[in-house]
């Protein structure tokens, strides 16, 4: 600015330097709008590489260049204003506007931190893509980092000692953690969560001990956000995933079919062959893992029928597509039963009456209800 000063010099005429600093305004649209149209040509030249630097740094630049072009205006706008008269804020500017050069400079880099993450994340930009939570606990991390910097930096440009901040925070911190105990236990919760990865954003999760059950939509800091299967949002502090079983259903490598059916009695002399033919239907069928445990074979005599188990593994673990798969299963053991001319057994009961000492061979009326299975009179 010591250059705008030598160089420009502002009259004290209204209608002279008001042209002028109008003249300054006009100079930064114009350099705005031009340097937006070259971000603009260079993103379609970029476009064609396959680079994740490129894009992430222009996209992210964006912002920061207007906010730079802004401020460079507005700061020699101001300077020739100082020339004018002497006004208190204005002396202020050189130390402000170092500030907002510190957070424009932190604007920029977790602005790139972030389209970085989104592109390491996309398939179709890395052959590889990174585990997004992983990307997302790094990227959480760095622009932390980032704005802790920028902030102890602009205190350091106004004047304040770091040391003596840093010196504070360590003298506060024992008063700070012991009042801030369920905040600190989520935040070190969240951090095993990342490092340990029971679970990752997009993972179906479960756990017998609560009433938690969904799929997993963001792992922040102090909170995991849970979206249940009816759709409403789930918020667990992640303190408590340190004190529960947490089941994934997610990285199951199977789904399984396992059912008990019945034959009636009557058809017992069926029940090998129905079992035989319903192995050989899971042993040619493609949906089934044939390198898991297959199991079918007469269990137990019911109350009203006889009872065997079909025990089989599928390939998918989709949930839509498990079911297509166990109902095509459960049509197929239904023909076998049928082509053996057997039938699934529904319960029964037989009642088998004594006829009484000379009632049939007196052919009384009652002997004559119980035979033809009318209630006697």
């Amino acid at each position: 600015m010591d250059i705008v000063q030598a160089y420009l010099q502002i009259s004290p005429d209204p209608s002279i330097w008001l042209v002028q600093v109008f003249l300054v305004v006009l100079a930064t649209v114009s350099c705005n709008f031009l340097l937006m149209r070259l971000i603009d040509l260079a993103e379609k030249i970029v476009a064609r590489t396959e680079s994740i630097w490129d894009d992430a740094l222009l996209e992210a630049a964006r912002i920061p260049v207007r906010l730079t072009v802004w401020l460079l205006g507005i700061s020699i706008a101001a300077t020739l204003l100082k020339q004018v008269g002497p006004n208190a804020f204005l002396d202020l500017l050189p130390e402000l506007r170092r500030v907002v050069f510190i957070f424009i400079g932190a604007l920029f880099l977790t602005r790139l931190i972030s389209h970085l993450e989104v592109n390491l994340l996309d398939p179709a930009r890395v052959s590889k893509p990174m585990d997004q939570t992983t990307a997302k606990a790094v990227a959480k991390l760095l622009r932390l980092s980032v704005i802790i910097t920028a902030v102890l930096v602009a205190l350091q440009t106004l004047g304040y000692s770091v040391s003596g901040v840093l010196a504070f925070g360590g003298i506060g911190g024992v008063a700070v953690g012991f009042a801030s105990k369920d905040l600190l236990s989520n935040f070190f919760g969240g951090l095993m969560l990342y490092l340990d990865k029971p679970f990752k954003v997009g993972d179906w999760i479960r756990s017998p001990d609560r009433a938690i059950e969904g799929t997993v939509e963001d792992i922040g800091w102090r909170l995991t956000r849970i979206r249940t299967f009816d759709k409403r949002p789930l918020y667990i502090p992640n303190s408590m995933f340190a004190s529960i079983v947490v089941e994934n259903p997610s990285r199951m490598t199977n789904r399984r079919i396992s059912e008990n059916l019945g034959i009636r009695y009557e058809d017992g002399e069926r029940m090998a062959p129905i079992c035989s033919a319903i192995r050989q239907m899971l042993r040619e069928h493609p949906e089934i893992d044939q390198a898991q445990t297959q199991i079918v074979h007469f269990t137990s005599y019911g109350q009203s029928h006889l009872e065997f188990m079909v025990y089989c593994l599928t390939r998918t673990t989709e949930w839509v597509k498990y079911h297509a798969v166990k109902e095509d299963v459960l049509l197929r053991i239904m023909a076998i039963v049928r082509e053996h001319g057997a039938e699934f057994a529904y319960p029964t009961q037989t009642l088998h009456l004594a006829s009484l000492p000379g009632r049939e061979a007196s052919g009384g009326p009652e002997a004559a209800g119980v035979q033809s299975g009318m209630p006697p009179r």
